[in-house]
């Protein structure tokens, strides 16, 4: 009883509103609670105990429930059926209620019952106990609807695989039919009433799910006939839609259960006159579309070879898809788009269907009208429905391919003459079918003469509204590999797009962009004569763009370029980076401050540089001759330009990003100003300690790292030195937490360094310091960063250097000892972040590099490590580790390094990651939500 009255206090903080250390400092409580061994007894004494509050008998009732899962082997053998009859004690107690205490009482029951293999009888002592009295039978429901999903869903409870098999056998299977036969009398009970009924529903529809239910036996029981019937009443309906599903998907074997099938369908599609009877009631409508759509998928194959006796479930589901309320259409898409891939690789298709989907087409394209007043639609109303205006227009992919696109495409552009004909139109009659063809567009044939033609012509006298234009554009946009098949459409494709442009709506300009952008990607060949215009265009027009739009200029004016003879594609790169080029020179000579707006519009330049160098790619090993001296004449600008303005975050990134491209383009040719670079970009961070700066550099060891060239070899050392100087500095003023970018491309470099010149890496006097700033990135959850901590960790102490061999050279011995060195100095503190990680917040794919590192570890440091475990075991949080589980890791340990079997060492670090993850799985559902 001791722990009654803190267990009261720690739930009565929930109760409260308490502030957020004393919710956490009462949920860990709890959760240590819950582990405890005394934790049986006071649950049970609380069950038993009438005074105590509601709260905590219902905590009590889920921490039996988590105790079963987790605790069984808490429990000794002689009092494992105590165990069970103190559950069922309990559920006799509280057969009145509350329903959440029967719920959690009935699942540690189930939970129980599987681990139980010596409870021959479970579910016939649970009908004798609570089967006879009509006060009781709510529990039995509640117990045998839980048993098949606790059994099916909690993976968590330790049994084999043969056992769960065996026991799932005795438990479910073997008394399916039993269940059956109760759940009819229990229907057909004088006096029963809905609410038993619906549960009982809700019993049958978890055995249905279960797969226990023999479907020609159930069949032939009153309670078959008693779902249609409840179909009728206001009370049962839902309840009896579900379990009605659940028959029809049970009966998907169609040979096996023909019998079955024909006494459910005549009952299915005698439902269809409701759905004009009762179009006023949607959620009426919503589970009749449930019942015909899982019909139409189960079925969909009788519907093809007996297309007459089924085609009423079709129209049905026509009917439904037809419904205006918009949250109930999509339940019928899966079925239309099945029927559709069946149908599709039939070599003809009857005209049922293929009116079917002429039908489903239209309704489709007037589903995809946007109300008359768009300013009805709240902000998010709106996002709601354009995501699922895309979520029809894949239904518009089924529908093409059963009637063929081109077919599909002529009715919605027929829809759209039709409109312009009637002279007064709203602007959703036109937009909706545009959208249509562009949702099409993927399944259209390039060499299609038909229909695409009509459509290319049709745009031009479309009217001028914004959401009309917004959608011709991006028609364009869809068929641009049409395009590039029928190259006479692209000047006028560009004069359209160029007016887009002008639009002051932004999507419109952005829809000009993004058109523009995959014209040139997909018809670079044939817009190379065409490159002077865009130039005009860029001029004329480029800085009334939003920045967006105009990035998107440039990376379609460098798919153009791509495309061109190399010495003429560098010569137009040249120029159109000239541009931009200058305007960083003229800024960075300026005497005077720069004003914010200077800077962003600098900004946006290296942005669309960064654009067409990253679509135009490098040249090869031979620059083209405009490029040769290029790589000097860049570099000396953006030296002084970032020497300048390294003090901007935003600068700096683009500044990084443009340099990497430049990189890419100018291959070898930039090793001549490499060292420059690394110079400039070391002195940047220990400026600003942006990551950046780090990131560039990094790269550029990793390109250059072998070069046998000395001062490059010096300017490796000073950049190492220098960053890991200024790393340190800046972990002693801030939290590892605060800096998780830099420290992540700290790492990255120093992997580089480590792979490409590893005697700077390992002579250099930051060599210390550089690994025991590295740890810090153990601390922190950042899977990016923490993979690379510990790659270079598992590098490092995976050395060849650090295993002997007579074929190494002089300088591993040297390598060697500088590692032991740290390792001595650091090595406690360095297997305390491991573990801590490990039983932490580690990435779960981490778990083989820590493997690789505590076999070294085990090999190189045997006593050292044996020496630093104890501690750092101590330390450990038993939430994460408990006691029993660090004992037996260090007598695995021990034992793997005492025999020299450092292999076995793997076997330990999986058990306990497998405990802390199993740990950390129960923990994550707090102590009251289970």
């Amino acid at each position: 009883m001791d722990n009654v009255q803190p267990l009261l206090s720690a739930l009565d903080v929930f109760a409260r509103a308490p502030d957020k250390v004393s919710l956490e400092n009462a949920n860990a409580w709890l959760q240590d609670f819950q582990h405890s061994r005394d934790a049986w007894l006071t649950c049970n004494l609380l069950l038993l105990s009438p005074d105590a509050p509601p709260v905590a008998k219902l905590f009590a009732a889920q921490t039996f429930r988590s105790k079963v899962t987790y605790d069984l082997h808490q429990v000794d053998g002689a009092n494992i059926l105590p165990l069970r009859d103190t559950l069922i004690t309990a559920l006799e107690r509280y057969h009145t209620g509350p329903r959440t205490v029967i719920t959690q009482l009935c699942l540690a029951i189930s939970g129980l019952a599987l681990q139980l293999p010596q409870w021959e009888n479970a579910v016939q002592t649970m009908i004798e106990s609570f089967g006879t009295n009509p006060a009781t039978v709510p529990v039995l429901l509640q117990f045998l609807t839980v048993l098949p999903e606790e059994l099916v869903s909690n993976t968590r409870i330790p049994v084999t695989d043969e056992e769960y098999r065996d026991r799932c056998t005795k438990l479910l299977t073997a008394n399916a039919n039993q269940v059956l036969d109760l759940l009819s009398i229990y229907m057909q009970a004088s006096g029963v009433t809905t609410t038993l009924q619906n549960q009982i529903f809700g019993c049958l529809r978890t055995w249905l799910i279960a797969g226990e239910v023999d479907t020609l036996v159930f069949a032939k029981l009153p309670l078959f006939g008693f779902v249609f019937e409840a179909l009728a009443a206001e009370e049962l309906f839902d309840s009896a839609v579900d379990v009605l599903c659940e028959l029809i998907h049970e009966t998907q074997e169609i040979d096996d259960n023909m019998p079955v099938i024909e006494l459910i369908v005549p009952r299915v599609i005698n439902l269809k006159d409701q759905l004009e009877e009762r179009k006023e009631d949607p959620e009426r409508i919503r589970g009749l579309a449930k019942v015909f759509a899982e019909a139409g998928e189960t079925y969909r194959l009788l519907i093809l070879r007996h297309t007459e006796t089924f085609f009423p479930i079709v129209e049905a589901i026509g009917l439904c898809s037809a419904y205006p309320d918009l949250d109930i259409v999509p339940i019928t898409f899966p079925f239309w788009m099945r029927l559709a891939q069946t149908i599709g690789k039939k070599p003809s298709v009857e005209p049922l269907f293929i009116e079917a989907y002429k039908a489903l087409m239209g309704v489709i394209i007037r589903h995809l009208h946007f109300p008359p007043d768009t300013t009805s639609l709240a902000p998010q109303e709106a996002d709601n429905f354009r995501s699922f205006r895309h979520v029809m227009g894949d239904t518009l992919k089924d529908c093409c391919l059963v009637l063929g696109a081109d077919s599909c495409l002529l009715s919605a552009y027929n829809l759209i003459t039709l409109a312009l004909s009637r002279g007064s139109i709203s602007w959703q009659e036109i937009e909706a079918p545009l959208f249509a063809m562009r949702s099409m567009g993927a399944e259209v044939e390039l060499d299609d003469e038909s229909a695409v033609p009509k459509i290319m012509d049709l745009i031009p006298s479309l009217p001028s509204h914004p959401r009309i234009r917004y959608a011709a554009l991006l028609i364009i946009s869809r068929y641009t590999e049409w395009i590039n098949r029928h190259p006479d459409y692209i000047s006028f494709q560009l004069q359209y797009i160029s007016a887009g442009f002008e639009d002051p709506d932004t999507e419109v300009s952005a829809a000009a962009g993004q058109a523009l952008k995959y014209l040139c990607q997909d018809c670079k060949q044939h817009l190379v004569d065409f490159l002077p215009t865009l130039d005009t265009f860029l001029k004329t027009t480029g800085s009334k763009l939003a920045q967006d739009d105009r990035r998107q200029v440039y990376e379609a004016i460098a798919f153009v370029i791509s495309a061109m003879p190399m010495e003429k594609a560098a010569e137009s790169l040249r120029s159109f980076s000239f541009d931009i080029l200058s305007q960083i020179h003229a800024v960075t000579a300026k005497t005077t401050p720069i004003t914010k707006q200077e800077l962003k519009e600098i900004g946006y330049g290296l942005e669309n540089l960064e654009g067409m160098l990253h679509v135009i790619g490098p040249f090869g090993d031979q620059l083209p001759a405009a490029c040769q001296n290029s790589c000097q004449e860049v570099w000396s600008i953006f030296d002084r330009f970032i020497s300048k303005y390294a003090f901007d975050y935003d600068t700096a990134e683009r500044t990084t990003r443009v340099l990497r491209h430049g990189v890419t383009l100018f291959g070898q040719s930039t090793l001549q100003v490499a060292p420059s670079v690394l110079s400039c970009m070391v002195t940047s961070f220990e400026v600003t300690g942006f990551s950046a700066f780090l990131w560039i550099a990094g790269k550029l060891v990793g390109r250059f790292g072998r070069e046998s060239d000395s001062t490059l070899r010096t300017t490796f050392v000073a950049l190492y030195e220098r960053s890991t100087k200024k790393i340190v500095s800046l972990l002693q003023s801030k939290a590892p937490r605060d800096v998780p970018d830099v420290l992540e491309d700290y790492v990255q470099l120093l992997l580089q360094l480590l792979e490409m010149v590893p005697d700077v890496f390992f002579l250099s006097s930051a060599f210390p310091l550089a690994f025991r700033a590295s740890m810090a990135a153990l601390t922190l959850i950042h899977s990016d960063l923490v993979f690379a901590a510990l790659d270079l960790f598992r590098n490092i102490l995976t050395h060849d250097s650090l295993f002997p061999s007579s074929s190494h050279p002089a300088k591993f011995a040297v390598y060697a000892t500088t590692i032991k060195n740290v390792m001595e100095k650091e090595g406690f503190e360095f297997v305390g972040y491991l573990l801590s990680g490990l039983v932490g917040d580690f990435p779960e794919d981490s778990t083989s590099t820590i493997v690789s590192i505590f076999r070294s570890l085990a090999v190189l440091f045997s006593s050292q490590l044996l020496t630093w475990l104890p501690p750092v075991l101590q330390h450990l949080p038993t939430s994460a580790a408990s006691n029993e589980v660090k004992e037996q890791f260090m007598i695995d340990v021990t034992n793997s390094v005492n025999t020299g079997q450092y292999d076995k060492v793997k076997y330990s670090i999986l058990s306990l990651h497998r405990s802390a993850r199993k740990a950390r799985d129960r923990r994550r559902v707090g102590p009251l939500e289970q």
